[in-house]
């Protein structure tokens, strides 16, 4: 149907375009993934994804509030009162 050197070129277009879209971290993940995993496998692991950025995400919020002092009380007055009101 194609070429080989048609097949060449385009891969080599379509990995110039990603690389140009993503950083080498993202392109590594993706040729890790080249071969597709079984389903259990790759659920496992889009669960460890996910486990690892809501880790980071609470470091962010933990940092963040002790950065700007705020306490657990905070929370329960902004969830008691008017959304228009000052604290």
């Amino acid at each position: 149907m194609f070429s080989d050197t048609y097949c060449v070129l385009l891969n080599m277009a379509v990995n110039l375009d990603i690389s140009d879209h993503l950083n080498e971290q993202q392109v590594l993940m993706l040729r890790l993934l080249k071969t597709p995993l079984p389903e259990k496998d790759f659920l496992q692991m889009r669960k460890l994804a996910v486990k690892l950025l809501s880790k980071k995400l609470d470091e962010v919020v933990e940092d963040w509030e002790e950065k700007q002092n705020i306490q657990p009380d905070d929370y329960e007055k902004l969830g008691k009162g008017h959304f228009r009101s000052k604290i």
